[in-house]
């Protein structure tokens, strides 16, 4: 009797690290059209204006085989260029609104799919682990389409973020960074979700959940860590947060914030803002933290 119900505990694990590992891979991604439709029904986008920008459909063969897309919206004359990356779940859809930010200082815009979201191509989604080269590789667009003797930063929200720290420390080129609420460190995002969602204890299935994503996909979990590379970027970064976000903690924030001792960082604790939202709550004074931002190395006009 024992060993069956053993057997049975053993079995229960398993599935359930396989299905949180199936989680984790393969989150329920929406449309741009359905994103887009979202903030337009929030007032944070003007699809008309957005129709009416001289924009250009873009694909970038990432270095795993697929295809990334995205839209490149140039501004004249300008050898200054911003690329936007979304959250999970999401796509350019959501990277609209942020636009203007950069548009009136004179920035080129690229808006990017990131793997597995969108319309790109790529068979899972890995958190930075292969994403960070795909970021890669889109700079490498950039510069050649631009020339060399350019600016390239990137602005992420959520997922787009820690990805973009991610390459930040893996290739110096990076002009800037602004990584709105952006995760820490997986294997610690991942046991404070499981807490928070379902009640279970992350010592106990998240081995089990590394085991299947690692045979999967090749990502560990401990492979990615944006608090860990944190020292070894280069760049001005600019870490945005919300005061009340609950998905992924303002601590989190903070600490990569301390982490990063070498170079120019601005910190920004939107008031009342949960996840992803600290645009959404005060738009003005997001732009103005980023200006600030890019005003102490020369990026405004």
């Amino acid at each position: 009797m024992i060993i069956w119900i053993v057997g049975l505990l053993v079995v229960i694990l398993l599935l359930a690290g396989f299905y949180f590992s199936t989680r984790i891979l393969y989150p329920r991604v929406q449309s741009r059209q359905y994103w887009m439709q979202v903030d337009q029904d929030a007032g944070l986008i003007d699809p008309l204006a957005w129709e009416k920008q001289p924009k250009e459909a873009v694909q970038v063969p990432s270095p795993y085989g697929y295809t990334l897309a995205g839209y490149f919206v140039p501004f004249p004359g300008s050898h200054k260029t911003v690329i936007i990356l979304h959250g999970i779940t999401a796509s350019i859809g959501t990277s609209i609104k942020y636009m203007d930010i950069f548009q009136r200082h004179g920035f080129n815009v690229l808006l990017m799919d990131l793997r597995m979201h969108g319309e790109s191509g790529g068979r899972n989604c890995t958190y930075g682990y292969y994403e960070k080269y795909d970021l890669k590789a889109t700079v490498d667009w950039v510069y050649q389409r631009m020339g060399m003797g350019g600016v390239v930063g990137v602005h992420g929200e959520s997922l787009g973020a820690s990805i973009a720290l991610q390459y930040a420390a893996v290739d110096d080129r990076a002009g800037f960074i602004v990584a709105n609420c952006g995760y820490s460190d997986l294997r610690e995002l991942l046991a404070y979700r499981l807490k928070y969602d379902y009640h279970l204890p992350g010592w106990l299935f998240l081995p089990l959940s590394d085991f299947f994503c690692t045979i999967i996909s090749g990502m560990s979990f401990d492979a990615v860590s944006p608090i860990r590379d944190i020292p070894h970027i280069q760049a001005p970064v600019c870490f945005i947060h919300g005061a009340d976000d609950k998905y992924v903690p303002l601590e989190m924030a903070k600490q990569m914030f301390n982490a990063k001792l070498r170079g120019i960082r601005h910190l920004y604790v939107a008031s009342g803002a949960r996840h992803a939202e600290a645009y959404v709550v005060d738009a003005e004074a997001y732009g103005k933290n980023i200006e600030e931002f890019l005003s102490r190395f020369g990026m405004l006009n």
